[in-house]
């Protein structure tokens, strides 16, 4: 999906790729293969999955980049979270933008909307696809389902999906309840409005939910479940 974003040839410092990091990182690191870079048991190939990117990552990542790598090559930098806080991103602004030698970033996230334009101008920007088609059918089928039927999708859409790494060991993914929350909101978003475009009466207040919902998914600690649920009493059944 990300790879004919890469050129080995002409690779860039950083990467900001929107998408499901359960799906693409996967894709990094083989692309990293490609260059003959070791991805396991590799001190100089870091993975950090985090749920929210904090001021105090944003400071390990800083001093982590800074340290001489153990071998000769390059250090790659793979970072997955559902939020960045705006602390964070503010912190790394001048790392970006001063490129580290031989150092590269690959930062997937499901939204690249919650970012600083200032941010995301310091980086390589990907953006796959809007939406994927299974997740516009499931959209399609979950606008015209009555409420308990909703309820029932929302609970099975946010139950945490048991993975393995490259390793054989057991993870809980980080393409999380909240991550996928985001995506599928994307996609009843663009789904309602299709639909609702051609009556005569729009619907304004599902929209005005759908984005308070997706800010709100983008705080820390907030009920991911609470917020989705409040989603499926907003929109009409269509």
């Amino acid at each position: 999906m990300i790879l004919k974003y890469l050129d080995k040839n002409n690779l860039h410092h950083a990467y900001l790729i929107e998408g499901s990091g359960l799906e693409i990182v996967p894709e990094i690191l083989k692309f990293i293969r490609s260059l003959g870079i070791e991805t396991i048991g590799n001190a100089d190939v870091s993975h950090i999955m985090l749920d929210s990117f904090k001021i105090e990552d944003a400071r390990n990542l800083k001093s982590y980049a800074g340290e001489r790598g153990t071998t000769s090559g390059k250090k790659i930098f793979i970072i997955s979270t559902n939020s960045f806080l705006l602390e964070a991103q503010n912190s790394l602004l001048k790392m970006f933008e001063e490129p580290i030698e031989n150092t590269h970033f690959f930062l997937v996230v499901p939204d690249v909307n919650a970012f600083l334009p200032t941010f995301i101008s310091r980086f390589y920007l990907i953006k796959p696809e809007a939406e994927s088609s299974r997740e516009l059918e499931e959209a399609e089928k979950f606008i015209s389902m009555p409420l308990k039927a909703r309820i029932d999708f929302i609970k099975e859409l946010l139950t945490e999906a048991e993975e393995q790494d490259e390793e054989g060991n057991e993870i809980t993914t980080l393409d999380s309840a909240r991550s996928r929350a985001l995506n599928f909101l994307n996609a009843v978003e663009s789904t309602l409005h299709k639909k609702t475009m051609s009556k005569t009466v729009f619907d304004i207040d599902s929209f005005e939910q759908i984005f308070k919902v997706r800010e709100f998914l983008r705080m820390p600690g907030s009920s991911t479940k609470t917020l989705m649920e409040s989603v499926a009493l907003a929109i009409p059944v269509l």
